[in-house]
């Protein structure tokens, strides 16, 4: 069966222009981006409409988080924008996701919502500081069901609770999962990491990919590599 999975080279840097920079040789063979929180700050909502004239397909990163009308509201100025993706945190409860649906559905139609259900930088020690006890798994699962439930279409999860939602959630919600490394590198910030091949097998629709592309000695080579593993090129 063909994979369904997609590469998504995360742009975790200080300026757009050092963004545009790495993005640019890379267009033409490769199809998304995702442009988080610091760039959105930093350069405004612009910048989704600068990389998707590059050719991309956006994925913002915001992980909105707040009341269901604050979120709503957020989304909505986001109207017209060619972002494909955008994430919220499923931490803000099934109204919010639920609100932000609604509100997706009229200003930004083209984009699905993901629901960010436990950080990839979150051990189950950090988890116990905040009050959660249960193991990861077991929170991820929870809070899969909840989003998708309250209209999220997918999920932001690391790529060792993929088999799981797949098991709890069939084929349907899109799974994405940054988290991705090869043996020999450092995990940096992350803590539940596989390599891009095994979480395409476990059911990723997106895996995303920031340092072992953007750390290269050739980003463009690399970023074929992964694709050619995951599937999406041959």
């Amino acid at each position: 069966m063909e994979s369904r999975c997609r590469l998504i080279l995360a742009l975790d840097v200080e300026t757009k222009e050092e963004a545009v920079a790495l993005a640019r040789p890379l267009v033409g063979s490769l199809g998304w981006v995702k442009l988080g929180l610091q760039l959105f700050t930093k350069h405004g909502p612009g910048i989704v409409d600068e990389f998707h004239g590059m050719g991309f397909k956006v994925f913002l990163d915001l992980k909105l988080h707040d009341i269901p009308n604050t979120v709503a509201s957020a989304i909505k100025s986001l109207k017209g924008r060619p972002c494909s993706l955008l994430t919220l945190h499923a931490g803000g409860g099934p109204e919010m996701i639920a609100r932000a649906t609604e509100a997706a559905r009229t200003s930004l139609p083209e984009c699905r919502l993901l629901s960010v259900t436990v950080l990839t930088s979150m051990d189950q020690a950090q988890l116990a500081a905040v009050g959660i006890e249960r193991p990861a798994e077991e929170q991820v699962r929870l809070l899969g069901r909840m989003a998708v439930a309250a209209g999220s279409h997918g999920l932001v999860c690391s790529p060792l609770e993929l088999a799981i939602l797949r098991t709890a959630l069939g084929t349907g919600p899109d799974l994405v999962t940054p988290g991705i490394r090869y043996p020999d590198a450092k995990g940096d910030d992350q803590s539940r990491v596989m390599t891009p091949a095994d979480a395409a097998s476990a059911g990723a629709s997106f895996i995303v990919v920031g340092r072992p592309i953007l750390k290269a000695t050739d980003p463009a080579a690399m970023a074929q590599r992964i694709r050619k593993e995951i599937g999406e090129s041959r």
